[in-house]
């Protein structure tokens, strides 16, 4: 795995969801070292933004893109790290905001 590859991801996630990837170069590189980094670590690609067990099976829910991120996306315009927006908030040209965290609390590692 490497970073073209993990973009390359992004914008098949994206395209395949109806979302376009955050117009910030700079965001999505930093996201995209993160999920790369996750994957090195762990061998999923589990999102940059949230903490993780490490473990597959108890991280699911938060593997890119998370099981959160339609209702982030339909709520907010974003998904909670940012990465997948809708059209509307895209063509908004809007900053990301910090959004609630929708993961039960019986899922956090903590």
């Amino acid at each position: 795995m490497n970073k073209e590859r993990v973009l390359r991801f992004i914008d098949n996630a994206a395209a395949h969801n109806g979302w376009k990837v955050v117009a910030d170069k700079q965001l999505l590189s930093d996201l995209a070292d993160g999920l790369l980094a996750n994957y090195e670590r762990f061998g999923y690609m589990q999102c940059p933004c949230r903490d993780s067990w490490g473990e597959r099976e108890k991280d699911r829910d938060i593997i890119c893109p998370c099981n959160y991120a339609a209702a982030d996306i339909t709520e907010f315009g974003h998904c909670y790290c940012a990465l997948f927006q809708s059209q509307k908030f895209f063509d908004s040209g809007e900053e990301p905001i910090g959004i609630p965290e929708r993961r039960p609390d019986d899922k956090f590692p903590y």
